[in-house]
């Protein structure tokens, strides 16, 4: 019962991106680290007997930047982190975080109800609460042969 497709060259897409960062240097694609990028927040995936559960980190937006969606089995986070432009008397010497859009997307296995879906938002957490339904046992149907 799998949540997430592995996607191998997005690892090693993510793991370059630490890397350029954590020496300090721009991404091809960015003239400066720190300006408008992709970036995805973290997530933990848990199962329960009754549920899955899925925290997402999304410090620094308002519930109000975050929007979830469940389309054709596929449940979508996405939002954004607005950057904050220098104004006049402040300067930045350092800019770690990254901004702009994201969006996060996972498979939801069948037995789940996606009608009693519910999500909470606080300090910077979203928690999206995913009931399963019921298990139905297979059922035999006897069929006389004539």
């Amino acid at each position: 019962m799998t949540l997430v497709k592995w996607d191998p060259w997005r690892e090693i897409e993510d793991m370059f991106d630490r890397y350029t960062r954590a020496i300090g240097r721009p991404r091809s694609d960015q003239q400066q680290v720190g300006t408008d990028s992709d970036w995805s927040p973290r997530v933990d995936i848990e199962e329960t007997e009754k549920e899955f559960l899925i925290s997402a980190e999304i410090p620094g937006i308002s519930k109000d930047d975050v929007h979830v969606d469940i389309t054709e089995g596929v449940i979508t986070i996405k939002g954004e982190r607005k950057y904050e432009k220098e104004e006049k008397g402040k300067k930045f010497h350092r800019i770690e975080r990254s901004y702009g859009s994201f969006g996060r997307s996972f498979t939801l296995p069948d037995n789940v109800d996606e009608n009693k879906i519910k999500a909470s938002f606080k300090d910077g957490m979203l928690n999206l609460t995913i009931p399963k339904t019921p298990k139905t046992e297979p059922k035999a149907i006897e069929i006389k042969v004539d």
